[in-house]
């Protein structure tokens, strides 16, 4: 994706672009919720990304987890489709993104323990009431829901 975004900024500068996206729900035995620590600062998120061109959701996310926590997950169920204004986010180089996300529930199934993306600084698990605020405004009834 990085050529492909990187080719489409060149055209376009740092203006907004509308971009196809997935994010993972992963909760441990005990519920709680699976959230990257960014290593440029940015606001905690859920494992997320872009879908690549010509790569359906279910392999972004499968992909996306693995890059950026090194767990290999299966996706059970979409919990949500969200976009619009709330999803807008501008990187700290002054890129400007809308984001249209899909939003995964993921089983783990195995764990190199090593994540491959350079954005990651840690991973950690959180409850609800201990979690930092998110980089975008996901429903907490589907980050911590029953299903």
């Amino acid at each position: 994706m990085a050529s492909y975004l990187t080719d489409l900024r060149k055209l376009i500068g740092n203006r907004l672009i509308l971009l196809p996206a997935v994010a993972a729900v992963i909760r441990d035995e005990a519920g709680r919720l699976l959230l990257q620590e960014k290593s440029s600062g940015e606001a905690w998120s859920l494992p997320a990304g872009a879908i690549e061109p010509g790569e359906t959701p279910q392999e972004a996310i499968i992909r996306e987890v693995m890059e950026e926590t090194g767990l290999v997950v299966t996706s059970t169920s979409i919990l949500g489709v969200f976009g619009g204004h709330e999803f807008r986010y501008v990187y700290p180089n002054g890129d400007q993104v809308e984001y249209v996300v899909t939003l995964f529930k993921c089983r783990v199934g195995d764990s190199s323990g090593v994540w491959t993306d350079s954005e990651t600084k840690s991973i950690r698990y959180f409850t609800q009431n201990d979690m930092p605020q998110l980089a975008l405004p996901y429903p907490m009834s589907m980050l911590f829901g029953q299903g």
